[in-house]
């Protein structure tokens, strides 16, 4: 499977996709990583690293209708089966979306559906949760919301602020993203009605407590 992995940053999340993609068993590969900036660190890490990358900038077109154009051309130029937004920050229009629907996985800092959008971890904090953690997901139009493949959860400890927990949920995202990648690449995960099965899949026996006794 062809992978277009989209950032904005420094990539960590495409760090991880392109070290699984390395590995000779694994099922995908890292056809482009595409930026909407220039100076996104990302993109030399993956140019090291043999990747093809290219930058679709949003001020060089008159709206964002142009821009998802470009941006849809560019991924279907090279022959894209699935596109991986990893820390992407721009917001894709309705007809992107639609036109690679259930082929477009976003990776979000928290257990959605809860705490949507940007701030995650300081909206976390903030309404006490004893867990956080992370989703993968299919895209929908709406911001944060589509078939959820698969989640990591984290204990909040007591001491944390936004630099500790974020990192916690970090080391979670570079595990599962790989992951759910793989099982998209060989056919295990199918989306009935708005939710994602995963083939062979089971959760866990038992429940997390937190704080434990």
């Amino acid at each position: 499977m062809r992978l277009a992995i989209l950032i904005s940053g420094r990539g960590s999340n495409m760090r991880a996709l392109l070290g699984a993609c390395a590995a000779p068993l694994y099922p995908a590969d890292a056809a482009v990583v595409i930026s909407d900036r220039a100076d996104a660190p990302g993109l030399r890490f993956a140019r090291e690293r043999g990747v093809e990358t290219l930058v679709v900038a949003r001020g060089d077109y008159a709206d964002r209708e142009a821009f998802d154009a470009a941006l849809d051309a560019a991924i279907r130029r090279r022959g894209v089966d699935l596109v991986c937004l990893a820390g992407f920050m721009r917001l894709l229009g309705g007809a992107f979306v639609a036109r690679w629907r259930d082929r477009l996985v976003n990776i979000h800092p928290s257990l959605l559906p809860a705490f949507p959008g940007l701030d995650a971890h300081a909206r976390a904090l903030a309404a006490g949760v004893r867990f956080s953690g992370c989703t993968v997901h299919f895209v929908r139009e709406e911001m944060d919301t589509g078939p959820i493949i698969a989640q990591a959860a984290v204990p909040v400890h007591a001491d944390d602020d936004e630099k500790s927990l974020a990192l916690r949920v970090l080391e979670q995202e570079h595990r599962i993203y790989p992951d759910a990648v793989r099982w998209i690449a060989d056919g295990r995960v199918r989306v009935v009605g708005e939710r994602a099965v995963v083939r062979g899949a089971e959760a866990p026996r038992g429940a997390f407590v937190d704080p434990a006794q």
